[in-house]
């Protein structure tokens, strides 16, 4: 139910892809305190889409009219990477709220160009899309964490793996996601980073192999790729990301402390059903990401609104999404040259 007390934010979503979509029916339909009041992109029949199904009062396929309306308070980017800094800061400077999905950028300077445009806007919201932050067993662990249940953390293990997709969608997104892990891996380096305090990687491994997705191989990237990451104060962080995965989509993470170990995630169930049939006894998968953290992409559209509206502090800062980028290049850096990379 929206809140009557307050005027509700006014927002407006550039890019109805796959992930836009979902962002967009949340806005319109479930999110407190916010209205989608304005829709933006270069393809018609997106535009027609949040017409018709969404109830969108204004549209725009160019970018720089849409930032600058005065009818909305705040901006959601679900665009191309390679847009989201130009996009953020044009945002800012018109005086918008921005939600920008993850990662922030695909270098390191365009995400401190915009940290520097938010600084000179501290009345204005700029928030990063980790969405895992805002899952509840994640929520939960970071707070047990916090609270000294498994000592002091030093290992984080974790995976972003997808379910295979014949059709190749991801080879042929390739191109512009600036490889498997600034694209998947990019969340589980936010993870072991909050997790473990934020401490300074300082140097970088990783390696990788094409198991099915031979079109991978012209961009230099892997279809499975593992990474070690070293902190400052001897932290450690062991990455995997694949896009092969049989089954279904499995984000798992284990953190390691001196007195205990979390485990998120372990096994990707759908439900707590098992059958046992002719096949033996199993149980079925989640099959993406969209359905594995369902409940996490509400929760992080209802904070960005809240801080947009004054009710919370921001839950994290830009700079975590600039070391984030500041990893996971070193990290492709070492997929290509097979050498330990600084960071």
């Amino acid at each position: 139910m929206k809140d009557s007390n307050r005027a509700l934010l006014r927002v407006g979503i550039a890019g109805l892809g796959r992930l836009g979509k979902r962002h967009a029916e949340q806005i319109a339909f479930r999110t407190r305190g916010a209205q989608l009041a304005s829709a933006c992109s270069p393809v018609s029949s997106e535009l027609g889409w949040a017409r018709e199904e969404l109830g969108v009062p204004t549209l725009h396929e160019d970018f720089a009219a849409f930032v600058r309306d005065p009818r909305i308070d705040a901006v959601v980017l679900v665009t191309p990477t390679s847009l989201h800094a130009d996009q953020a800061i044009a945002a800012l400077e018109a005086g918008k709220h921005v939600f920008v999905e993850k990662p922030l950028a695909l270098n390191v300077e365009d995400c401190e160009r915009v940290e520097r445009v938010a600084a000179r806007r501290p009345d204005l919201v700029a928030m990063v899309g980790f969405v895992r932050r805002f899952d509840p067993s994640y929520a939960r662990a970071a707070a047990d964490i916090a609270e000294g249940a498994i000592g002091r953390p030093f290992v984080v293990r974790s995976q972003t793996c997808d379910r295979n997709d014949p059709d190749g969608f991801f080879v042929r997104f390739a191109p512009t996601s600036g490889g498997i892990f600034m694209d998947c891996s990019v969340h589980d380096i936010d993870l072991a980073r909050w997790l473990l305090g934020k401490p300074r990687a300082t140097r970088v491994f990783a390696s990788g192999t094409i198991a099915l997705h031979e079109g991978l191989r012209p961009l230099g990237d892997v279809d499975n790729g593992m990474a070690i990451v070293e902190f400052e104060g001897g932290q450690r962080a062991v990455l995997y990301a694949s896009r092969t995965f049989a089954h279904g989509h499995d984000t798992q993470t284990e953190i390691i402390g001196t007195a205990g170990q979390l485990l998120v995630g372990q096994g990707g169930e759908r439900d707590r059903i098992v059958t046992s049939d002719a096949r033996g006894v199993h149980r079925q998968s989640v099959s993406d990401f969209f359905e594995r953290f369902g409940v996490a992409f509400e929760r992080e559209l209802q904070a960005f609104v809240a801080c947009c509206r004054g009710e919370q502090a921001v839950p994290l800062a830009l700079s975590d999404a600039t070391e984030a980028t500041r990893i996971g290049l070193a990290i492709t850096r070492s997929l290509r040259s097979g050498q330990m990379e600084l960071v």
